[in-house]
């Protein structure tokens, strides 16, 4: 009974935001939204790929990885090169960005991922360096002045990835290979001595992860008409972290509320970069001392709903 209650919520949220899609489409396609609102909601769509990938790799593998923006770079230039200099369609263009980045995961994956902790996140850290760095010295993509690259990234291409993403996600949680992810990140120690192949399920999370991380690389690249090196510097790494951090470590439906929060907040205070750093730095410390465990803690938003009807049946008892 709980698996037809779960597969009924899935279906009614993918019912639910196909018309949410459609929608939008509408407003957008009849000019009824403000081109500030667009530029903002597209944003917050990028975002929640960006947040769901990277909760897959800390969230639910237990990896302390600080350089997806290194496969933010990697899709978007790769996307970029295929539109631009080899005159491919965008589709083909967002498969080679999130491959590209994939085959990057798995290279940096397969001999840093017998690292832990600390050691891992320096690793990690140096990788998204080494991207931006080359990057910046390749003339074939502008070098350090950048890449000028068409507006092809439509809002049924985004919404289409951001359900493609979670839908993936969520089924790759749930499933046997999921769950090993789940047991490394509980004790990576039993987990082996289980006889769960820990680097495979760590390399293959992190490969997924980026995946998604370089489609979402892919429509930044062509949503924002040019990619420059520094866009994809550590900070922008940290910023993706703050939403996995913020929405509660092992819950997704926490990185995509504070992918949201944050997006918002960010894009108002443009104007003013340092205020902007200062709340991210207050919000952080305020959730680190009242609330350590994130906005959702490791829970669910469909948890609420279970609390609801259980509620409701202690009540008719």
């Amino acid at each position: 009974m709980n698996i037809l209650g779960q597969a009924k919520f899935f279906w009614t949220s993918v019912v639910l935001a196909v018309v949410f899609a459609v929608v939008m489409q509408f407003l957008i396609a009849g000019g009824s939204i403000n081109q500030f609102y667009v530029n903002t909601l597209f944003f917050i769509g990028i975002n929640i790929i960006l947040a769901v990938s990277l909760h897959l790799i800390i969230g639910i593998t237990g990896q302390f990885s600080i350089g997806h923006a290194g496969f933010l770079a990697v899709g978007a230039y790769a996307s970029a090169i295929m539109t631009m200099k080899l005159s491919m369609p965008f589709p083909v263009a967002l498969l080679v960005g999130g491959l590209a980045a994939a085959v990057a995961g798995l290279i940096i994956g397969i001999p840093t991922l017998r690292l832990r902790g600390d050691y891992l996140a320096i690793a990690t850290l140096g990788f998204g360096e080494i991207v931006r760095i080359v990057f910046l010295n390749i003339d074939y993509v502008g070098g350090a002045s950048g890449m000028t690259v068409s507006h092809l990234t439509t809002w049924p291409w985004l919404i289409g990835c951001v359900l493609l993403t979670i839908i993936v996600i969520v089924n790759f949680t749930n499933s046997t290979h999921g769950r090993a992810c789940i047991s490394i990140r509980e004790n990576e120690i039993a987990a082996d001595a289980m006889g769960i192949n820990t680097t495979y399920y760590k390399v293959a999370a992190f490969a997924l992860g980026a995946f998604f991380a370089g489609i979402a690389g892919a429509l930044y690249a062509h949503n924002f008409y040019i990619i420059q090196p520094t866009n994809f510097g550590f900070l922008k790494s940290f910023d993706i972290l703050i939403f996995v951090v913020l929405g509660g470590l092992g819950s997704m439906s926490g990185a995509v509320i504070a992918a949201i929060l944050l997006t918002i907040i960010s894009t108002y205070l443009q104007s003013y970069p340092e205020l902007r750093m200062v709340i991210y730095s207050l919000v952080l410390i305020i959730m680190m001392l009242y609330r350590p465990q994130g906005l959702m803690g490791t829970k669910e938003i469909t948890s609420f709903f279970k609390v609801g009807k259980s509620a409701k049946g202690r009540n008719a008892a």
